[in-house]
């Protein structure tokens, strides 16, 4: 029992001091607030004291501001009426002036007027004076003024049109003698300007080889090695007792070029027979294509020209293995493009266009196609087909005079191929006449059905057409041989006599895998 009231004692002691603990919290929680709220009230008057002299001052600036501003356009208004002012005292001054001057002006005008006036009576004095004076001419003379006039007129004419006449001679003569020495002048300065290497192309090439082995081996078992690299090449080998040398013989400068450089490779490589010698001779095909197109690009890049057709590149690089008339067809064409554009600098024209007539003018003559026209014509259609400039194309195409000229280019082209083609020793007829013969039998031999290949060899003397054996039978071959001789008898001019050799191949090929 006394546990019990114990503990309900301790209880009640606990929850006694709770309740204390609780006044006495809230009472110091009250004092706080009060004290809190006091000092709200302080830092609040603070403020508001603050922020209203912040506002007096800036009201005391902007008074200030305002009092100046208005200060200021006072003072400007008081300069404008000044200025005013002056201006109208100086228009003042003017008027004034003005008036003094415009009396000055009255006085003169009168008196200007009584002169005048003056100068009319004596005017009509001086015709009355006239009048009589031609009268008494006119009974004098027994002419009438008009026939007097006219006669005179007529005879001022006569002496005018005398010495204009002998003018315009004098001027004629010294004009035509100015010109021939300005074109002499020009002409002489472009031929010193312009030095080019002249090439003659022969119509043979020496191969030179190391031993009589190597020669055996070129020959082959029964010769089949050299008649397959002639077959391919369409150039006569020439194997005889010359020693250290082969001669290659055709008078295309190109296919001598490819059976060279076709003979060094197999030479170096060792292995030669008919396969080996085609595969060979068809990648040098290849290279020479290549290395002619680079050719065609440096000679652009070396004359300054710009914009060309790739074809037309190539065209200009096939001109290096051309001959015109003994001379390398590229070297001439350069050399025409030179002068060509040194006299058009002369005269006062366009240096590029003309250099670049000047090197295709010839361009026809390296065309594949080699259709029935003059190389000129050919020349023009050409640069037609690869987009050139109508007074390009007319240059190329008038400078033999086929078509009529339109340009200014045209004469300057044609000038400066005959002056390219008439120095001593750049050409010889003889070469170009017989590479056109040889050119002709090839043509001729090619123009039958069945025929895929025509070489000219032994310097025209003889013809080896090559055709196709699925198309030719042995007996159209033999027959073939005596139709082409025939119509080279009938319609070539030749030395001598032609062999024709028609030759017909058939072969098998099969691959084992």
């Amino acid at each position: 029992m006394e546990y019990v009231f114990l503990s309900i004692g301790l209880v009640a002691g606990v929850v006694l001091g709770f309740l204390i603990h609780l006044i006495i919290v809230r009472t110091a929680l009250k004092g706080r607030k009060e004290e809190i709220l006091a000092q709200a009230e302080l830092e609040g008057e603070k403020i508001k004291n603050d922020k209203i002299l912040q506002a007096k001052e800036k009201f005391l600036n902007l008074k200030s501001e305002h009092d100046k501003a208005f200060n200021e356009r006072n003072n400007q208004i008081r300069e404008a009426e000044n200025r005013i002012r002056q201006k109208e005292n100086a228009v003042n001054q003017q008027t004034g002036e003005l008036q003094r001057r415009q009396k000055e002006l009255d006085t003169m005008k009168a008196s200007l007027t009584s002169q005048h006036e003056a100068l009319d009576r004596k005017a009509a004095e001086y015709e009355k004076l006239s009048a009589e004076a031609n009268r008494q001419i006119e009974s004098i003379a027994g002419l009438s003024a008009a026939e007097a006039k006219n006669i005179l007129m007529e005879n001022m004419k006569a002496e005018a049109r005398t010495e204009a006449q002998a003018y315009i001679n004098d001027t004629m003569d010294e004009a035509r003698l100015n010109a021939a020495k300005e074109a002499k002048r020009i002409v002489i300065n472009t031929i010193q300007r312009t030095a080019t290497e002249t090439a003659i192309e022969n119509a043979v090439t020496t191969f030179p080889i190391e031993s009589d082995e190597i020669k055996g081996r070129i020959i082959g078992r029964e010769g089949r090695n050299i008649r397959a690299l002639e077959a391919a090449t369409g150039v006569e080998i020439v194997v005889d007792d010359t020693p250290d040398a082969i001669l290659l013989s055709a008078f295309d400068p190109v296919r001598r070029e490819v059976a060279r450089l076709a003979l060094h490779q197999l030479v170096i490589d060792g292995r030669i027979h008919p396969a080996r010698i085609e595969e060979v001779v068809a990648k040098v095909k290849k290279q020479l294509e290549d290395e002619i197109l680079e050719t065609g690009k440096r000679t652009c890049i070396d004359l300054g020209i710009h914009g060309m057709s790739m074809e037309l590149v190539r065209l200009i690089g096939r001109m290096k293995y051309r001959s015109s008339y003994g001379q390398n067809l590229l070297q001439h064409s350069r050399e025409v493009a030179n002068i060509c554009a040194i006299m058009a600098s002369e005269l006062g024209m366009n240096p590029k266009i003309a250099k670049r007539a000047g090197l295709l003018h010839d361009i026809g003559k390296v065309s594949e196609e080699e259709p029935e026209l003059p190389h000129a014509i050919l020349g023009m259609q050409l640069a037609e087909q690869y987009k050139e400039k109508p007074e390009i194309c007319n240059a190329i195409g008038a400078h033999h005079e086929e078509i009529e000229m339109t340009s200014l280019i045209a004469p300057l082209v044609m000038v400066g191929d005959a002056i390219s083609g008439a120095r001593p020793g750049a050409r010889r007829e003889v070469i170009e006449s017989y590479i056109k013969r040889l050119k002709g039998m090839e043509d001729l031999a090619q123009s039958y059905p069945g025929v895929t290949k025509a070489y000219a060899i032994q310097a025209g003397r003889e013809l080896r057409v090559i055709v196709g054996a699925e198309e030719v039978t042995d007996a159209e071959a033999a027959a073939l041989s005596g139709e082409i001789a025939k119509k080279i008898q009938d319609e070539m001019t030749y030395p001598g006599q032609v062999k024709i050799t028609v030759i017909r191949e058939t072969r098998s090929v099969a691959y084992a895998k």
